[in-house]
Protein backbone atom coordinates (compact mmCIF):
# COMPACT_ATOMS: atom_id res chain seq x y z
CA UNK A 1 0.00 0.00 0.00
CA UNK A 2 1.29 3.46 -0.89
CA UNK A 3 2.27 5.51 2.19
CA UNK A 4 0.15 8.56 2.96
CA UNK A 5 2.35 11.64 3.33
CA UNK A 6 1.47 14.81 5.22
CA UNK A 7 3.36 18.07 4.67
CA UNK A 8 3.67 20.33 7.73
CA UNK A 9 4.60 23.81 6.58
CA UNK A 10 3.68 25.10 3.10
CA UNK A 11 6.04 28.04 2.67
CA UNK A 12 8.41 28.42 -0.25
CA UNK A 13 10.69 25.49 0.66
CA UNK A 14 7.76 23.34 1.75
CA UNK A 15 6.10 23.70 -1.66
CA UNK A 16 9.02 23.96 -4.05
CA UNK A 17 11.35 21.35 -2.56
CA UNK A 18 9.00 18.92 -0.83
CA UNK A 19 5.32 19.15 -1.70
CA UNK A 20 6.00 19.25 -5.45
CA UNK A 21 8.31 16.24 -5.29
CA UNK A 22 6.11 14.05 -3.10
CA UNK A 23 3.04 14.94 -5.16
CA UNK A 24 4.91 13.78 -8.28
CA UNK A 25 5.92 10.44 -6.73
CA UNK A 26 3.60 7.58 -7.77
CA UNK A 27 4.88 5.43 -4.88
CA UNK A 28 3.09 7.58 -2.28
CA UNK A 29 0.01 9.79 -1.81
CA UNK A 30 0.13 13.31 -0.39
CA UNK A 31 -3.06 13.13 1.64
CA UNK A 32 -2.90 16.32 3.71
CA UNK A 33 -1.09 19.56 4.45
CA UNK A 34 -0.98 21.71 7.57
CA UNK A 35 -0.13 25.38 7.94
CA UNK A 36 -0.96 28.09 10.45
CA UNK A 37 -1.69 30.46 7.53
CA UNK A 38 -5.11 29.46 6.14
CA UNK A 39 -4.91 31.42 2.89
CA UNK A 40 -1.48 29.98 2.10
CA UNK A 41 -2.60 26.45 2.91
CA UNK A 42 -5.62 26.85 0.64
CA UNK A 43 -3.53 28.24 -2.22
CA UNK A 44 -0.91 25.48 -1.89
CA UNK A 45 -3.61 22.78 -1.73
CA UNK A 46 -5.20 24.16 -4.88
CA UNK A 47 -1.86 24.31 -6.74
CA UNK A 48 -0.89 20.72 -5.90
CA UNK A 49 -4.33 19.11 -5.79
CA UNK A 50 -4.42 18.26 -2.08
CA UNK A 51 -7.89 17.73 -0.63
CA UNK A 52 -7.28 17.91 3.12
CA UNK A 53 -6.07 21.04 4.89
CA UNK A 54 -5.38 21.24 8.62
CA UNK A 55 -4.83 24.34 10.71
CA UNK A 56 -2.25 22.71 13.00
CA UNK A 57 0.21 19.84 12.87
CA UNK A 58 -1.64 18.10 15.72
CA UNK A 59 -4.82 17.98 13.62
CA UNK A 60 -2.84 16.50 10.73
CA UNK A 61 -1.27 13.89 13.03
CA UNK A 62 -4.76 12.77 14.05
CA UNK A 63 -5.46 11.76 10.43
CA UNK A 64 -5.14 7.97 10.32
CA UNK A 65 -4.23 7.99 6.62
CA UNK A 66 -1.01 9.91 7.31
CA UNK A 67 1.81 7.41 7.82
CA UNK A 68 4.74 9.77 7.26
CA UNK A 69 5.23 13.52 7.59
CA UNK A 70 7.60 16.11 6.16
CA UNK A 71 8.31 18.93 8.60
CA UNK A 72 9.28 22.25 6.98
CA UNK A 73 8.57 24.86 9.63
CA UNK A 74 10.69 27.62 11.12
CA UNK A 75 13.79 26.11 12.65
CA UNK A 76 13.05 26.63 16.35
CA UNK A 77 9.67 24.90 15.92
CA UNK A 78 11.07 21.90 14.03
CA UNK A 79 12.13 19.86 17.07
CA UNK A 80 8.86 20.07 19.02
CA UNK A 81 6.77 19.22 15.93
CA UNK A 82 9.05 16.30 15.02
CA UNK A 83 8.79 15.01 18.58
CA UNK A 84 4.98 15.17 18.41
CA UNK A 85 5.03 13.32 15.07
CA UNK A 86 7.36 10.58 16.31
CA UNK A 87 5.36 10.12 19.50
CA UNK A 88 2.25 9.83 17.31
CA UNK A 89 3.90 6.94 15.44
CA UNK A 90 4.63 8.77 12.19
CA UNK A 91 7.77 8.40 10.07
CA UNK A 92 9.51 11.76 9.72
CA UNK A 93 11.60 13.66 7.20
CA UNK A 94 12.49 17.04 8.67
CA UNK A 95 14.48 19.93 7.33
CA UNK A 96 17.82 20.55 8.92
CA UNK A 97 19.06 21.34 11.43
CA UNK A 98 17.25 18.62 13.35
CA UNK A 99 17.85 20.58 16.58
CA UNK A 100 20.08 23.22 18.14
CA UNK A 101 21.80 21.03 20.73
CA UNK A 102 22.88 17.42 21.04
CA UNK A 103 20.56 17.06 24.05
CA UNK A 104 17.56 18.13 21.94
CA UNK A 105 18.64 15.86 19.07
CA UNK A 106 19.04 12.92 21.43
CA UNK A 107 15.42 13.23 22.57
CA UNK A 108 14.26 12.96 18.94
CA UNK A 109 16.47 9.98 18.16
CA UNK A 110 15.24 8.18 21.27
CA UNK A 111 11.59 8.81 20.31
CA UNK A 112 12.18 7.39 16.82
CA UNK A 113 13.96 4.38 18.28
CA UNK A 114 11.18 3.67 20.79
CA UNK A 115 8.59 3.67 18.02
CA UNK A 116 10.82 1.88 15.45
CA UNK A 117 10.29 4.67 12.92
CA UNK A 118 12.14 6.03 9.90
CA UNK A 119 13.62 9.39 10.90
CA UNK A 120 15.42 11.23 8.12
CA UNK A 121 17.07 14.66 8.07
CA UNK A 122 16.99 16.91 4.99
CA UNK A 123 20.64 16.78 3.98
CA UNK A 124 19.53 16.35 0.39
CA UNK A 125 23.07 16.76 -0.96
CA UNK A 126 23.78 13.16 0.06
CA UNK A 127 21.04 12.21 -2.40
CA UNK A 128 22.53 14.19 -5.30
CA UNK A 129 23.23 11.85 -8.24
CA UNK A 130 26.52 13.65 -8.83
CA UNK A 131 27.55 12.96 -5.25
CA UNK A 132 26.63 9.29 -5.75
CA UNK A 133 28.84 9.31 -8.85
CA UNK A 134 31.68 10.84 -6.82
CA UNK A 135 31.33 8.17 -4.14
CA UNK A 136 31.62 5.43 -6.78
CA UNK A 137 34.67 7.14 -8.29
CA UNK A 138 36.24 7.60 -4.87
CA UNK A 139 35.75 3.91 -4.06
CA UNK A 140 37.36 2.96 -7.38
CA UNK A 141 40.37 5.22 -6.78
CA UNK A 142 40.91 4.02 -3.23
CA UNK A 143 40.56 0.35 -4.16
CA UNK A 144 42.93 0.59 -7.12
CA UNK A 145 45.29 3.08 -5.43
CA UNK A 146 45.68 4.75 -8.83
CA UNK A 147 46.19 8.20 -7.30
CA UNK A 148 47.94 7.12 -4.13
CA UNK A 149 46.70 7.92 -0.66
CA UNK A 150 44.47 10.82 0.39
CA UNK A 151 46.68 13.67 1.64
CA UNK A 152 43.97 16.15 2.60
CA UNK A 153 40.66 17.73 1.69
CA UNK A 154 39.09 21.16 1.38
CA UNK A 155 35.45 22.21 1.51
CA UNK A 156 33.83 25.59 1.03
CA UNK A 157 30.49 27.38 1.08
CA UNK A 158 30.20 31.06 0.20
CA UNK A 159 26.45 31.37 -0.34
CA UNK A 160 24.98 33.48 -3.12
CA UNK A 161 21.97 33.00 -5.41
CA UNK A 162 20.02 29.95 -4.20
CA UNK A 163 18.66 29.06 -7.65
CA UNK A 164 14.95 29.01 -6.80
CA UNK A 165 12.15 29.71 -9.29
CA UNK A 166 9.08 31.70 -8.23
CA UNK A 167 6.76 29.78 -10.57
CA UNK A 168 7.16 26.60 -8.51
CA UNK A 169 5.31 27.89 -5.43
CA UNK A 170 2.57 30.30 -4.37
CA UNK A 171 2.68 32.75 -1.46
CA UNK A 172 0.25 35.06 0.29
CA UNK A 173 0.81 38.17 2.34
CA UNK A 174 -0.11 36.48 5.61
CA UNK A 175 2.13 36.95 8.63
CA UNK A 176 3.17 33.69 10.26
CA UNK A 177 1.19 33.50 13.54
CA UNK A 178 2.82 32.94 16.90
CA UNK A 179 1.79 30.11 19.19
CA UNK A 180 4.11 27.28 18.17
CA UNK A 181 6.23 25.61 20.82
CA UNK A 182 9.86 26.64 20.30
CA UNK A 183 13.07 25.03 21.46
CA UNK A 184 15.98 27.04 22.80
CA UNK A 185 18.14 28.23 19.92
CA UNK A 186 21.50 27.12 21.30
CA UNK A 187 23.25 25.44 24.21
CA UNK A 188 22.95 26.95 27.70
CA UNK A 189 26.56 28.14 27.60
CA UNK A 190 26.06 30.19 24.42
CA UNK A 191 25.55 33.97 24.90
CA UNK A 192 22.43 35.46 23.32
CA UNK A 193 24.63 37.64 21.09
CA UNK A 194 25.95 34.55 19.27
CA UNK A 195 22.68 32.72 18.69
CA UNK A 196 21.72 34.40 15.43
CA UNK A 197 25.08 33.51 13.91
CA UNK A 198 24.83 29.97 15.25
CA UNK A 199 21.35 29.60 13.76
CA UNK A 200 22.56 30.67 10.32
CA UNK A 201 25.63 28.45 10.60
CA UNK A 202 23.52 25.37 11.28
CA UNK A 203 21.05 26.19 8.54
CA UNK A 204 23.58 26.78 5.74
CA UNK A 205 27.00 25.44 6.63
CA UNK A 206 26.01 22.19 8.32
CA UNK A 207 25.39 20.87 4.77
CA UNK A 208 29.06 20.81 3.80
CA UNK A 209 30.06 19.43 7.22
CA UNK A 210 27.52 16.65 6.70
CA UNK A 211 28.78 15.99 3.17
CA UNK A 212 32.42 15.89 4.30
CA UNK A 213 31.46 13.26 6.87
CA UNK A 214 29.60 11.26 4.24
CA UNK A 215 32.67 11.23 2.00
CA UNK A 216 35.55 11.01 4.48
CA UNK A 217 34.19 9.32 7.62
CA UNK A 218 31.34 9.67 10.10
CA UNK A 219 32.98 11.07 13.23
CA UNK A 220 35.82 13.59 12.77
CA UNK A 221 37.34 15.70 15.53
CA UNK A 222 37.48 19.50 15.41
CA UNK A 223 41.23 20.05 15.17
CA UNK A 224 41.19 23.81 14.69
CA UNK A 225 38.54 26.52 14.53
CA UNK A 226 38.57 30.20 13.72
CA UNK A 227 35.02 31.56 13.71
CA UNK A 228 33.36 34.97 13.90
CA UNK A 229 29.98 35.67 15.57
CA UNK A 230 28.44 36.09 12.09
CA UNK A 231 29.27 32.45 11.29
CA UNK A 232 32.13 33.20 8.91
CA UNK A 233 34.70 30.55 9.74
CA UNK A 234 37.73 28.47 8.85
CA UNK A 235 37.59 25.05 10.47
CA UNK A 236 39.83 21.99 10.25
CA UNK A 237 38.26 18.59 10.85
CA UNK A 238 40.52 15.61 11.52
CA UNK A 239 39.30 12.42 9.84
CA UNK A 240 41.67 9.87 11.44
CA UNK A 241 44.75 11.74 10.23
CA UNK A 242 43.22 13.30 7.10
CA UNK A 243 42.82 17.06 7.57
CA UNK A 244 39.79 18.64 5.90
CA UNK A 245 39.84 22.44 5.90
CA UNK A 246 36.38 24.01 5.62
CA UNK A 247 35.79 27.67 4.76
CA UNK A 248 32.43 29.38 5.31
CA UNK A 249 31.10 32.85 4.58
CA UNK A 250 27.61 34.20 3.94
CA UNK A 251 27.18 35.68 0.47
CA UNK A 252 24.39 37.99 -0.62
CA UNK A 253 25.09 38.48 -4.34
CA UNK A 254 26.49 36.48 -7.22
CA UNK A 255 26.72 32.75 -7.83
CA UNK A 256 26.36 30.11 -5.12
CA UNK A 257 29.79 28.55 -4.49
CA UNK A 258 29.97 25.30 -2.53
CA UNK A 259 32.02 22.17 -2.92
CA UNK A 260 34.49 19.62 -1.63
CA UNK A 261 37.87 18.53 -3.02
CA UNK A 262 39.60 15.31 -1.97
CA UNK A 263 43.33 15.56 -2.66
CA UNK A 264 45.42 12.46 -3.39
CA UNK A 265 49.16 12.13 -3.84
CA UNK A 266 48.76 12.17 -7.63
CA UNK A 267 45.44 13.87 -8.28
CA UNK A 268 42.12 15.02 -6.85
CA UNK A 269 38.38 14.53 -6.97
CA UNK A 270 36.19 17.64 -6.75
CA UNK A 271 32.45 17.87 -6.04
CA UNK A 272 31.06 21.22 -7.20
CA UNK A 273 27.56 21.52 -5.73
CA UNK A 274 24.74 23.37 -7.49
CA UNK A 275 22.78 26.14 -5.73
CA UNK A 276 20.50 24.48 -3.16
CA UNK A 277 17.21 25.03 -5.01
CA UNK A 278 18.54 24.52 -8.56
CA UNK A 279 17.25 21.40 -10.33
CA UNK A 280 20.73 20.22 -11.28
CA UNK A 281 23.29 17.61 -10.31
CA UNK A 282 26.68 18.26 -8.75
CA UNK A 283 29.55 18.54 -11.22
CA UNK A 284 32.28 15.99 -10.50
CA UNK A 285 35.81 16.64 -11.79
CA UNK A 286 38.66 14.15 -11.71
CA UNK A 287 42.31 15.23 -11.73
CA UNK A 288 44.20 12.07 -12.72
CA UNK A 289 47.95 12.81 -12.73
CA UNK A 290 47.21 16.34 -13.99
CA UNK A 291 44.66 15.32 -16.62
CA UNK A 292 41.41 17.13 -15.76
CA UNK A 293 38.18 15.35 -16.71
CA UNK A 294 34.66 16.54 -15.84
CA UNK A 295 32.43 13.49 -15.39
CA UNK A 296 29.21 13.41 -17.40
CA UNK A 297 26.15 14.76 -15.58
CA UNK A 298 22.58 13.54 -15.82
CA UNK A 299 19.25 15.30 -15.31
CA UNK A 300 18.02 14.83 -11.76
CA UNK A 301 17.38 16.83 -8.60
CA UNK A 302 18.61 15.99 -5.12
CA UNK A 303 15.32 17.05 -3.50
CA UNK A 304 13.33 14.69 -5.73
CA UNK A 305 15.73 11.82 -5.06
CA UNK A 306 15.46 12.58 -1.33
CA UNK A 307 11.65 12.36 -1.49
CA UNK A 308 11.87 9.07 -3.37
CA UNK A 309 14.33 7.71 -0.81
CA UNK A 310 12.08 8.66 2.14
CA UNK A 311 9.14 6.77 0.62
CA UNK A 312 11.38 3.81 -0.18
CA UNK A 313 12.76 3.81 3.38
CA UNK A 314 9.23 3.77 4.82
CA UNK A 315 8.22 0.86 2.59
CA UNK A 316 11.37 -1.12 3.35
CA UNK A 317 11.89 0.13 6.92
CA UNK A 318 15.42 1.02 5.82
CA UNK A 319 17.94 3.27 7.55
CA UNK A 320 17.96 6.69 5.79
CA UNK A 321 21.06 7.97 4.03
CA UNK A 322 20.95 10.98 6.41
CA UNK A 323 19.35 9.51 9.51
CA UNK A 324 18.70 11.30 12.77
CA UNK A 325 21.18 8.98 14.48
CA UNK A 326 23.91 10.04 12.06
CA UNK A 327 22.99 13.73 11.83
CA UNK A 328 23.37 14.38 15.56
CA UNK A 329 27.11 14.42 14.85
CA UNK A 330 26.68 17.61 12.80
CA UNK A 331 25.13 19.29 15.84
CA UNK A 332 27.98 18.05 18.06
CA UNK A 333 30.57 19.44 15.62
CA UNK A 334 28.78 22.81 15.46
CA UNK A 335 28.68 22.96 19.25
CA UNK A 336 32.41 22.23 19.44
CA UNK A 337 33.21 24.92 16.85
CA UNK A 338 31.16 27.59 18.62
CA UNK A 339 32.33 26.63 22.09
CA UNK A 340 35.82 27.53 20.91
CA UNK A 341 34.59 31.06 20.19
CA UNK A 342 33.03 31.34 23.66
CA UNK A 343 36.19 30.05 25.36
CA UNK A 344 38.36 32.41 23.36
Amino acid sequence: MRPGIGIIGTGMVGQMCHLANFAANPACRVVAIADLRPDLATAAARKFGISRIYATHRELLADSEVSGVVVVTKRRATGPIVLDALNAGRHVLSEKPMAYTTAQATSLIEAARRQDLVYSIGYMKRHDAGVARAMDELARIRTGRSLGRIVGARGWCFGGNTGGSSDTFVMTGEIRPDGLALWQDGPDWMPDSMRSGYDGFLNVFSHIINLARYVLGPAPNVAESNIEPSGTARVTLDFSGIACVLEFAHGSEGAWREGLTINFERGALTIQLPPPFAEAEAQITLDDHGRITPLKRGQSWAFRRQAEAFVSDILGRSAPLASGEDSITDIAIAEAIWKGLVNG
